[in-house]
């Protein structure tokens, strides 16, 4: 199984760092290399442009493929589905116009010149809303154009939206919301071997902002206990040898890790151990 994977840019450390806490860990170097062996020999990774990778998984140079929503949809594939969503690498895709223009909708952008590098998207986005515009595709600098009158607004990607801020665009509306998924070609979305990089990859992102907690609890308490800790279906509860205790084993909520250990000392629970989860298969 090929994973095409950004060969470089805000998407390729957070794609290859999933993988890697995932169990598919890279066995060679893969700087400036097009693929990458992986402990699994049956696993390789492919290097490619971000924006590339849809099409490289509707052609089958790649079976699999991570990447942003954004260019999904920008690529426009046939043969191609998503089958995770990572929540991480989240962006926008918005409309912007000068500052000084103070635009107040996207109608009042009928008839003008739209910069992007988007343009499938800008499309789809401007006739659902049945306004004419004209656009111009760019293959960077989007936000320069404006000023250059190369074009009278913008559809961009933006994170903070700081870049838009600097030059003095405001954000007119939202065309797109994106964050990095798995896609897989249609024809082996249910292969078992595409199922297990799926459940890997969603165990690793579903033991994210948790937390394991272990701690010893007189049995005459563990009613209340597991009142303040229900857990995934309720905790784990394990006798202890020659004692009136139990052992209590429970996952929570990073948030709630503060609180909670609060909760159950003053219930009485003691030799609290609190640490963090690699995977968690649900």
């Amino acid at each position: 199984m090929r994973i095409a994977v950004p060969n470089k840019g805000r998407l390729h450390d957070p794609a290859i760092d999933l993988l890697d806490r995932a169990g598919i860990h890279i066995t060679d170097g893969m700087d400036r290399q097009l693929y990458a062996n992986t402990v699994d020999p049956e696993i390789t990774l492919l290097f490619a442009r971000a924006a590339d990778i849809p099409e490289y998984v509707n052609d089958w140079a790649a079976e699999v493929g991570i990447t942003g929503y954004d260019q999904y949809r920008e690529a426009g594939v046939d043969d191609v589905v998503e089958l995770l969503d990572g929540e991480f690498g989240t962006c926008r895709l918005v409309s912007a116009a000068p500052e000084e223009d103070d635009i107040a909708s996207v109608q009042a952008l009928s008839g003008s010149t739209i910069a992007t590098e988007f343009p499938r998207v800008t499309r789809e986005y401007f006739d659902e809303q049945g306004i004419d515009v004209d656009i111009v595709e760019v293959t960077g600098a989007t936000e320069l154009t404006p000023h250059v009158e190369m074009a009278d607004a913008i559809v961009d990607i933006t994170s903070t939206g700081t870049t838009l801020a600097v030059n003095r665009l405001e954000v007119i509306d939202e065309v797109l919301s994106s964050s990095v998924r798995l896609f897989a070609h249609e024809d082996v979305a249910d292969d078992p071997a595409v199922s297990d990089v799926s459940m890997a990859l969603e165990s690793v992102l579903a033991a994210e902002d948790r937390r394991y907690l272990m701690m010893n609890v007189p049995e005459g308490d563990l009613d209340a206990i597991q009142d303040v800790i229900p857990g995934l279906g309720g905790p784990t509860v394990m006798d202890i040898d020659g004692e009136d205790r139990v052992a209590v084993h429970a996952v929570v909520d990073e948030g709630d890790v503060f609180t909670t250990i609060n909760e159950l000392k003053r219930i009485g629970a003691s030799d609290i151990l609190v640490t963090e989860i690699e995977r968690l298969v649900e």
